[in-house]
């Protein structure tokens, strides 16, 4: 008898078992049975039911399939637009230009955080002398426009692609900063100075220290002081960045105002319907959709009905949003893109999420593996991936990959010249001699394009219709600035790719 109760209790156990290998009870692991968020299972911590929110200034840009390129008439003649079909992943765009205002608050914070290193806050102003023209008289512009309140709500002009760049990290940081401040877990500290700035990247390995409030309670076992906020709470926001040209020009063509099913049903030729840039309503007949020039010498209409409004770039709300509720992406100034140009990109590009320019990084290390300390900024130190440390791999062998596919010894200006260096890199279509990525191109340059060239998209106050095309692209040296080119941020969208606003 004792026997077969024994046997009873032992079916029991293994039907539980079986049952728990099937998914068991709410909060366990279908894998292994052990449960989430109990600290009496060792505290591994999930988050479910996680629901991605934007950061502030972003729109949701939901992802798909487009053909990326021209949709009229090749005027230039580059040959640099060829129609290609791709796929961009869902991410978030911001839904203006960033404006003057937004721009002077990051030059504010520099000038009141770095007081050891002036520098920063001086290489991050705009060059507001992009204004002058020899037979022009724009000089009001130099002195007025970036800084007096009346352009508060203007896109800022001036900057370069390293400036943007490094506007949309420290966005970054700040909005993680305020989201931790308003969560309790750090103290808001308006005396941080020099490295002592919050980074986000530092917060995350551990590695920031000031202001630091509290501590997330912690379900591990032994951990009674608690934990920080990690990456895998999904509290802290993805990286602001530049979009890349595909993400730029799927936003602009704002396709899903125009799909049923899976069907186009009307290709555009710019952000808004129709063929023409006059606005088709009954209430706003007539009216310009954008920013730009109109014929020779007509920057603005006739007084008493100023058509397109602004001679230079207007307020970044002043038309009509496209179908994503993005204002501006056509007209009023050409935006910064994440891509180095090259005219054949279209046709080298991946068919998912297409982008060069990579250059891929490793946390810097010493030599026994410990994360080295912040640089004098506060920032952490990443370095280029080493060959040996991706000689196993199959997706990339080295860390440099912006001029890849960039031809051969047989497409190289020294095929035929026997003195010629003949050395890999020198045989490459767009080297430019001796020079480092850190160095700007030396003399004896072949060609205007090379790897510190950058795409800008579509078109400005100063150009015509044409350029107003999402497909049209031009480039420019990423140190250089215009009065006519601004920029605008974007992030990932991680999680599902439909229905997070």
């Amino acid at each position: 008898m004792k026997l077969k109760f024994s046997y009873i209790i032992l079916l029991l156990a293994g039907a539980a078992a079986f049952s728990s290998c099937k998914g068991g009870k709410s909060g366990d692991s279908p894998t292994t049975g052990w449960n989430y968020n109990d600290p009496n299972h060792g505290g591994y911590e999930v988050v479910d039911n996680y629901a991605p929110k934007s950061g502030p200034g972003l729109v949701f840009v939901e992802g798909g399939t487009f053909i990326m390129g021209r949709v009229e008439q090749e005027l230039m003649y580059d040959w640099n637009t060829i129609p290609r079909r791709v796929t961009v992943a869902s991410f978030y765009m911001d839904e203006t230009e960033v404006r003057n205002k937004d721009y002077r608050e990051y030059l504010f914070w520099l000038k009141r955080v770095y007081v050891s290193y002036p520098n920063v806050y001086k290489k991050a102003l705009p060059d507001t002398l992009v204004w002058r023209s020899p037979l022009g008289y724009n000089e009001p512009y130099v002195n007025n426009y970036f800084r007096h309140p009346a352009y508060n709500d203007f896109p800022v002009v001036g900057v370069n692609w390293i400036q943007a760049n490094d506007y949309a990290l420290w966005r970054t940081d700040r909005v993680n900063e305020m989201i931790l401040v308003r969560e309790g877990y750090i103290n808001l500290d308006l005396q941080q100075v020099d490295a002592e700035n919050f980074n986000t990247d530092a917060y995350l390995l551990g590695m920031y220290e000031a202001s630091v409030r509290k501590n997330k309670p912690s379900l591990k076992p032994g951990q009674e002081e608690g934990r920080r906020i990690t990456f895998e709470d999904g509290l802290l926001l993805p990286k602001y960045r530049l979009p890349t040209e595909a993400e730029w020009e799927y936003a602009a063509s704002g396709l899903i105002g125009n799909t049923y099913d899976e069907r186009v049903v009307e290709r555009k030729i710019y952000p808004w319907n129709g063929h023409n840039v006059r606005n088709s309503s009954s209430k706003n007949r007539g009216q310009m959709m954008g920013n730009f020039v109109r014929g020779r010498g007509d920057y603005m209409g006739v007084a008493g009905n100023l058509n397109d409004h602004e001679p230079i770039p207007g307020p970044v709300k002043s038309y009509w949003p496209n179908d994503y509720g993005l204002y501006c992406m056509a007209g009023n100034v050409n935006e910064w893109v994440l891509d180095v140009y090259r005219p054949q990109s279209f046709e080298d590009f991946d068919e998912f999420r297409p982008f060069r320019g990579n250059i891929f990084k490793t946390l810097d290390v010493n030599e026994d593996g410990s994360l080295k300390s912040v640089d004098s900024l506060g920032r952490v130190r990443f370095r280029d991936v080493k060959p040996e440390e991706a000689a196993d791999r199959r997706n990339y062998n080295k860390a440099y990959y912006v001029n890849h596919l960039d031809g051969d010894l047989q497409s190289s200006i020294q095929y035929y010249d026997e003195s010629a260096d003949k050395s890999e890199n020198s045989t490459r279509m767009y080297y430019q001699g001796e020079t480092t990525r850190e160095d700007r191109p030396k003399e004896g340059m072949a060609s205007l394009v090379n790897d510190k060239v950058r795409v800008y998209k579509g078109g400005s106050w100063r150009d015509r219709a044409y350029w107003l095309s999402p497909g049209t692209r031009r480039f420019l040296d990423e140190a250089s600035s215009t009065n006519d080119i601004g920029f605008r941020c974007a992030m990932e969208a991680v999680g599902s790719q439909t229905g997070y606003k």
